[in-house]
């Protein structure tokens, strides 16, 4: 990240406010290492284990999978992500000119609070690999204490980054992205010396059907960045290259996702347990080498570090424009703890650890996707966006539509979240239009969602678009006529 005047200094105090013109002096080239630190997470291992002994895909197939997922999922992220230059503010101010000042409460309540779930996952996922790296190394047996110590650690680091900002954030997703090139290396070397290929390339294909499900699974937790894509991006000058921005984020995924994806389904053929492991990173702990388990342990430990910063980083922006007046790093802290709460709960009550992560995926992708439809049907007609009015929550905004809410975004939301639910299956609900069609059958509710949505806010009248001296001429007649 370029230095500037708001961030050259090591704590960034900038909240949801736009960010001055001569300030935005980001290159997008810098954007690939956030969407590379947004990806390292061992859990891709797990899902690439899943597409071989849940869906019965061979390499093949996994191959396709890993390729196209990425592709999909970062592509929205970038597009959206254009947002973020076009006003320089975070992607849940800028919804307030889609939503209304009132009417962006409703998604931006469902997705800070589906944003505990993620930054829950990540912190427990944390808190394993720091226990398997103390039992390897040191031969410390967890217990409940030792647990809640570690996620503890976890939390507090994750809110030292976070809290401090976009240059924190940036900087050390930089160096993990060398450290998972090594960590790569590593695995790949160990594969190749380890792995009986012919049995892979044995492995016996499977449906059409299957392959397309495994898109969705693979793709929904990068549906989840969508609504933070501007986060990352509003410190950009206005004549950045959209192109260069979605093409680092399909760029930045795709080096993480492709090969986790594929080494994942690679180690299920000779070890099928991996798909259904509780706990995943202490499980391949204990079947790797430890010249090998130990580096993966730790890119294990900083990858969930790094999500769940830019996550809770995300987050504060979120719980900003939910109304909490309180700096951006303190608004980061309630995140945090909510997550220390949570994370506590699921490491000592739940039974089946990926069991929850895949459940509160499924649903996530869904409350995450209405919000995208919405607001990127909204991108094709706005270009601009006023500072002033997304700070103005009085009636007084240009931004206040009828009564702080605009009645287009709104119902399209609303009833693209419905309809979504309906198709989704995972283990917490069941949606009527589940089963029986192609749309529940591959896993693509949240495709529908977005479709759904999208497509109904471009129907439904809406509020016209006006330039930012139009806003500010509006605001000040409002204001006369109140006087």
């Amino acid at each position: 990240m370029s230095k500037s005047v708001e961030t050259e200094g090591a704590l960034e105090t900038r909240g949801i406010e736009q960010v001055p013109d001569h300030e935005r002096t980001a290159r997008t080239r810098e954007l690939f290492p956030t969407w590379v630190g947004a990806n390292i997470s061992v859990l891709l291992l797990t899902m690439g284990a899943s597409l071989v002994v849940a869906y019965h895909l061979n390499i093949w197939q996994a191959l396709v999978v890993a390729v196209a997922a990425p592709i999909v999922s970062y592509g929205l992220v970038g597009l959206i992500g254009i947002a973020g230059k076009r006003g320089g503010a975070p992607g849940m101010a800028l919804s307030r000119a889609v939503f209304g000042q009132r009417g962006n409460l409703l998604p931006g309540s469902l997705i800070w609070v589906a944003r505990w779930g993620w930054e829950t996952i990540n912190a427990v996922t944390g808190a394993y690999a720091m226990l398997t790296i103390l039992d390897i190394l040191f031969g410390i047996e967890a217990n409940s204490v030792l647990d809640m110590v570690t996620l503890l650690v976890f939390v507090v680091a994750t809110f030292a980054i976070s809290g401090l900002g976009i240059n924190a954030v940036q900087k050390c997703n930089k160096y993990a992205t060398y450290f998972f090139g090594v960590f790569s290396v590593l695995v790949l070397g160990y594969l190749v010396a380890n792995t009986d290929w012919s049995k892979v390339m044995d492995h016996s294909a499977g449906s059409t059907a299957a392959v397309i499900t495994g898109v969705g699974m693979i793709a929904a937790g990068g549906v989840s960045w969508i609504p933070s894509a501007p986060d990352f991006t509003r410190y950009l000058p206005r004549t950045a290259s959209s192109k260069a921005i979605v093409g680092t984020a399909v760029g930045g995924a795709g080096v993480v996702v492709l090969p986790m994806v594929l080494m994942g389904a690679v180690m299920a053929v000779s070890t099928p347990d991996l798909a259904s492991a509780t706990d995943p990173v202490s499980f391949l702990g204990e079947i790797l080498p430890t010249w090998i388990a130990v580096p993966y342990l730790f890119i294990a430990l900083i990858g969930m570090l790094l999500i769940n910063s830019m996550s809770m980083y995300s987050a504060g922006f979120t719980a900003q424009t939910l109304g909490f007046k309180v700096p951006r790093h303190w608004a980061v802290s309630v995140n945090a703890v909510i997550s220390l709460i949570f994370g506590g709960v699921l490491m000592l009550v739940a039974t089946s650890f990926m069991g929850s992560f895949i459940a509160f995926l499924s649903l996530l992708a869904v409350a995450f996707s209405a919000w995208v439809g919405v607001f990127g049907a909204d991108m094709l007609r706005r270009t601009e966006y006023d500072g002033e009015a997304m700070t103005d929550t009085t009636r007084t905004s240009a931004y206040w539509y009828k009564g702080g809410f605009s009645p287009a975004a709104v119902a399209a939301w609303a009833i693209g979240l419905l309809s979504g639910l309906m198709f989704t299956t995972s283990d917490w609900f069941t949606g009527p239009l589940a089963k029986n069609n192609v749309i529940g059958e591959y896993g693509l509710g949240w495709v529908a969602t977005v479709v759904i949505s999208g497509l109904l806010y471009l129907v439904l009248p809406k509020p016209s678009v006006t330039t930012p001296a139009e806003v500010s001429e509006t605001t000040e007649e409002r204001a006369t006529a109140a006087v």
